[in-house]
């Protein structure tokens, strides 16, 4: 049995992460949760997983949660209070599934001490690739196991090949809820539209990334960082089916693909397991009797400039990938509390970036610092629009 530290129990990917816990018992043992502000429901899993420790952002919510439960379980809170609570609990796996920055000190520990860690976390890997890579070869014992269904479908698709013959990765999308829908209609899109997944049950956050096309890009970034290739080598295709999870193709021209069914919980299990593997319901089983055709096409760059912004900060390298993504975060979110609208989004990341000298080979120090600086301007940016 394994314990399993989970980040982000609130959230998508920690509600699914607990759901493989629930369904393999004798598995895995859940010894700490994190969430933001979700207590009620934070609360609900303390009493049903029973952790050594827990963490909550919100203050008035740990108090309670301490209150409640008193003695028996250590509440940590605070802003120093997430690397605290990753520390005392120790577990064997570290899921990593919050969104933003916040948890990657958390991450680098856990590398650092040896650990699994199952990272969810786009933003960690674009904003600090390198020093995420410097932890995992620090200690020999540490395992890094990618979470998206994306970087998932790499993983497993260069297990038992050597990676010096791979040539190109192939990132599948479904193009996300606006692939059928004409630019000119963009500016009087209904937020519902933008947010409506055709494939995917995801956060508000990553589905209008999906819309944007920059989920793609930040992917990108990351699929660089983990697998070591130029981004010039790493397409991006659009597959509406969302059969297919991405590919890999070596200098010989075979390519390998990974297929599945549209369902978190596959990568989640196979992260968490790896490098065993367990058995699943028949529901999470392709039925290839009824795949009738898929479909393949080059994304429209003109129509998702985003795309193109995250080949230009991947490009540049160094600290423009921390400012792309601080970018976008402030920006998305401004457009989802109605300061801004959908169409402006691409215009105020270009504008940041194009203000931002870079940092070729930034510490933890310049990343934090940098991130502050990013999102500073773009919430600037957000209140002149």
């Amino acid at each position: 049995m394994k314990t399993l530290n989970v980040l982000g129990s609130t959230g998508s990917i920690g509600l699914n992460t607990l759901q493989v816990a629930r369904e393999n018992p004798s598995l895995f043992c859940v010894s700490g949760l994190a969430a933001g502000s979700k207590s009620e429901l934070l609360e609900q899993q303390i009493r049903e997983f029973s952790p050594k420790a827990v963490y909550l952002a919100d203050e008035k919510g740990a108090l309670g949660i301490s209150s409640i439960f008193g003695k028996k379980l250590k509440v940590f809170t605070g802003l120093q209070g997430l690397r605290e609570f990753s520390m005392f609990v120790e577990a064997d796996i570290l899921m990593a599934a919050t969104t933003g920055t916040g948890s990657l000190v958390s991450v680098l520990d856990a590398l650092g001490g040896g650990k699994k860690v199952a990272l969810a976390n786009k933003e960690i890997l674009v904003v600090a690739g390198d020093l995420i890579l410097s932890a995992l070869k620090s200690n020999p014992s540490a395992v890094l196991v990618p979470v998206d269904s994306e970087h998932s479908a790499i993983f497993q698709c260069l297990q038992g090949s050597n990676q010096k013959y791979l040539d190109k990765i192939i990132l599948t999308g479904s193009g996300g809820p606006l692939r059928e829908i004409s630019a000119e209609k963009f500016s009087s899109l209904k937020k519902e539209d933008v947010i409506n997944h055709p494939k995917w049950k995801m956060g508000k956050k990553i589905s209008v990334d999906s819309a944007t096309l920059m989920n793609k890009g930040l992917e990108m970034i990351e699929a660089a960082c983990l697998f070591g290739l130029p981004v010039d080598r790493i397409e991006v295709l659009i597959h509406p089916e969302a059969v297919i999870h991405s590919m890999v193709e070596f200098c010989d021209g075979s390519v390998l693909a990974q297929l599945g069914v549209t369902d978190m919980k596959l990568p989640i299990q196979y992260a968490m397991t790896y490098p065993d593997r367990v058995p699943v319901t028949a529901s999470r089983r392709l039925d290839f009797s009824q795949i009738q055709e898929m479909h393949f096409a080059l994304p429209d760059r003109k129509k998702f400039p985003c795309l193109d912004l995250a080949y230009a900060a991947a490009r540049q390298s160094g600290s423009a990938p921390c400012v792309l993504s601080a970018a976008d975060d402030v920006a998305v979110g401004a457009y989802l509390d109605d300061r801004i609208r959908f169409i402006q989004i691409p215009g105020i990341i270009e504008k940041v970036l194009s203000s931002h000298r870079t940092v070729p080979s930034p510490s933890l120090d310049d990343i934090q610092s940098i991130h502050d600086w990013a999102t500073k301007e773009t919430v600037k940016l957000c209140q002149a629009y």
